[in-house]
């Protein structure tokens, strides 16, 4: 299992979410932070999820 990090920020800039997730793959750490994007009533904030090696998975303006 890889390291992933999910973050969503308000629109001025504050972290409203800053999260470690464990994913098999790409597919499975977008489809987690969308599901917890989800739960937490954030999906209309910008939001991403990046690999611990720096690639970017998931990205919502």
């Amino acid at each position: 299992m890889a390291k992933y990090y999910l973050t969503a920020f308000s629109k001025a800039g504050e972290n409203l979410l800053n999260e470690v997730i464990e994913a098999g793959d790409d597919k499975e750490a977008s489809e987690k932070g969308v599901e917890r994007l989800q739960a937490e009533n954030l999906m209309d904030y910008p939001s991403r999820v990046t690999k611990s090696s720096g690639g970017l998975v998931h990205f919502h303006p």
